[in-house]
């Protein structure tokens, strides 16, 4: 993939980020790298998802192209609750077109007033003849602006709390107002707020009412860990960009290599990555051949890899200079697409939280 990634990825971004990223999705999609977002028996390459391929793709991808990442990280966690917990017919329908790059997928979670409150969700879902209808709003939606579906999270029914949270797909061409509101932020991608008063058809619910919190806690378990891979990448990029300008960099009679500071950060920024790949490929590992959820494992391996990434990237970016806040420079994009990996699919502190709550039922057994 390294090759392909050379000759197919061009290093700068384009100025239409909507476009650029539908181009990307084709390319994966036509590249074959999609096929392993789904199962095997829906266009895939393998016969269930595999965590540790796709932490290497994205490890890959993230080195080369942070927006080629985002692009195949959420055809996978956009579909993911499908590939999950959807029906046989769900699965037909849309698995086969996310494998192709044909549609792109979103993930809609996040509220205006819940953020990592998942179980407080105020969207409301409604059934009568004609189908689901939905209203509230969805916030820093990923794919917000370009995807062809949405699976949405929606309270339906007058149960409080996680216990009332649904799943549904809802498809971009809903009936009603569908309002797509864009998302500016500083490493730039299709991101959008969503202000929904819409419906759509009878067989749009994901498995049984109710699971909703459920299912989403399951799909994330599944793609945090590839979150810290792509971390991982950007890190991996870092420590390339700041050797190769240690090595070349005039200082005195010899370089900047040779400068017992500089040394050291480059040791320091070795042990963070190496540190992060063995808590990643373990979190992989015990969900893809243990077969047991890894909730634990992907908490330490996302909140680690992101948080020791942005001081990775920090440093190179320290080793630069001036260079390295200056537009275009490589280590100046990584440190705007390396901070939104410490917030999404649940902050460095709900990953605190999750190993907290884990380490000490395991003392009160």
């Amino acid at each position: 993939m390294d090759q392909w990634c050379r000759v197919e990825l061009a290093e700068e971004p384009g100025d239409d980020v909507d476009a650029e990223c539908r181009a990307l999705v084709k390319k994966l999609g036509d590249g074959g790298w999609l096929r392993y977002c789904v199962p095997a028996a829906y266009g895939g390459a393998l016969e269930s998802l595999d965590v540790r391929s796709l932490a290497l793709i994205r490890e890959t991808l993230a080195r080369h192209h942070g927006l080629a990442d985002y692009a195949f990280a959420m055809q996978g966690l956009g579909s993911g609750t499908i590939t999950l917990f959807g029906s046989e017919e769900q699965k037909q329908r849309y698995l086969p077109r996310v494998a192709s790059g044909e549609w792109i997928a979103a993930f809609a979670l996040t509220e205006p007033e819940t953020g990592s409150d998942i179980a407080n969700l105020e969207m409301v879902a409604d059934v009568d003849r004609e189908g689901w209808s939905f209203r509230g709003s969805k916030t820093y939606i990923s794919n917000g602006t370009i995807a062809d579906f949405f699976v949405i999270f929606a309270r339906f029914g007058d149960t409080p709390g996680a216990k009332g949270v649904s799943a549904f797909i809802l498809p971009r061409r809903a009936g009603g107002t569908f309002e797509v509101v864009p998302i500016d932020v500083i490493a730039p991608h299709p991101l959008a707020t969503l202000n929904l008063d819409c419906w759509t058809g009878s067989n749009m619910m994901i498995g049984e009412p109710g699971m909703g919190f459920k299912y989403a806690m399951a799909t994330l378990d599944v793609f945090r860990t590839t979150v810290g891979a792509a971390a991982l990448g950007f890190a991996r990029r870092a420590l390339d960009e700041a050797t190769g300008r240690a090595l070349g960099r005039k200082l005195g009679d010899g370089t900047l290599a040779d400068n017992a500071i500089t040394q050291s950060k480059l040791a320091e920024m070795v042990v963070d990555i190496e540190t992060s790949a063995l808590l990643i490929y373990r979190s992989a590992w015990v969900r893809d051949v243990l077969g047991r959820r890894n909730s634990r494992e992907a908490a330490m391996a996302k909140l680690h890899a992101t948080d020791s990434a942005q001081a990775v990237i920090d440093k190179a970016v320290q080793m630069f200079g001036g260079l390295g806040v200056t537009k275009g420079c490589v280590v100046e994009r990584l440190y705007r697409e390396i901070r939104a990996l410490r917030i999404y699919e649940g902050a460095s502190e709900v990953q605190k939280v999750v190993i907290a709550r884990h380490h000490l039922a395991d003392y009160r057994q």
